[in-house]
């Protein structure tokens, strides 16, 4: 709070009051900004339904998982585990519930890639056929466009995350470039977003070449399953070091800290929510590109109630 000065004018004294005030109401907004959290849905047909996903109030970003094949030829193949079969239409039961999770300000993304299945952009002319296939088949295009299917029926989402786990690094950034390209057209004439899902070791070897086109919104990294720069043995040491790695070396708007979202959720990285309230949130909220928690997955979450323990904190 400020002091005044003995002796001054009243109306000095007024001005120097206002200023004080609007101050304190700068530094306390920008205080109170957190951030929100992403998670993965679509591999565990015992997590519930998208909308019930998004009903909980917890998410900000929902990412379709996955659409696990694709580029060198191949038809794209999206698989939803345990939720619906792409390939007797059954996904497009899914409109209803992705507008609904859109109609509470909820992202919905589809997610490429992933750990398993097979995937690799082989030239920037089978990146631009990937990215001319997402836009008609699940973002803005034309739906009565010749081979055009629309596993998810009308709904158009609102980007696309890449979940790169292998293939050609090379050819990523011109994916992106031309996903990028596609927005403001269309019918919904929406904003093309695009996320990715590094590993912690910093530069990502898969997407690295991707992010330094600067054209994505929201990088969740994996901070888990990668010791060296992993919450372990009580210490945040590692992560917070490999966090302003990607702070500083990423052009993108948002950074987030990706988790498991349960301890059986991956290998190793699973943070307590105490630990991660008092020891690691505190250090990554110093930046400005801080964007809030990934969670792998719905499923997990949904066993252990992780998000609902940390929404305040994050």
């Amino acid at each position: 709070m400020a002091v005044l000065a003995k002796g001054g004018s009243s109306g000095s004294q007024l001005v120097a009051c206002l200023m004080a005030a609007i101050f304190l109401v700068v530094v306390s907004s920008r205080g109170a900004q957190g951030g929100s959290i992403a998670i993965y849905w679509g591999q565990n047909g015992n997590e519930g339904t998208l909308a019930e996903t998004c009903a909980t109030g917890n998410y900000a970003f929902v990412n379709l998982a996955f659409l696990c094949s694709f580029g060198s030829g191949q038809t794209p193949q999206l698989n939803l585990a345990g939720h619906c079969d792409a390939y007797s239409g059954t996904c497009a039961n899914l409109t209803a519930d992705i507008a609904h999770c859109q109609s509470m300000g909820v992202k919905v993304f589809l997610s490429i890639g992933g750990g398993a299945g097979g995937y690799s952009l082989t030239s920037k002319q089978d990146a631009f056929k990937l990215a001319q296939y997402l836009w008609d088949n699940f973002l803005g295009g034309q739906p009565s466009a010749p081979g055009v299917k629309r596993p998810l029926g009308d709904a158009v989402l609102d980007g696309v995350d890449f979940d790169i786990e292998g293939g050609d690094p090379d050819y990523y950034g011109a994916l992106a470039a031309y996903l990028k390209a596609y927005s403001g057209k269309g019918k919904a004439g929406k904003e093309v977003l695009l996320s990715a899902a590094p590993q912690c070791p910093f530069p990502d070897q898969w997407v690295g070449k991707a992010l330094d086109t600067g054209l994505f919104d929201y990088v969740w990294v994996q901070f888990y399953n990668n010791p060296p720069c992993q919450y372990a043995g009580g210490s945040a040491a590692n992560l917070v070091d490999a966090w302003h790695q990607w702070t500083a070396g990423v052009h993108a708007k948002y950074i987030f800290l990706g988790l498991p979202a349960a301890p059986g959720a991956a290998g190793s990285g699973f943070i307590p929510v105490g630990s991660l309230e008092s020891q690691v949130l505190p250090a990554l909220k110093t930046s400005s590109k801080y964007g809030g928690v990934m969670l792998w997955s719905r499923y997990y979450d949904d066993q252990d109630g992780y998000s609902s323990a940390i929404k305040n904190a994050v």
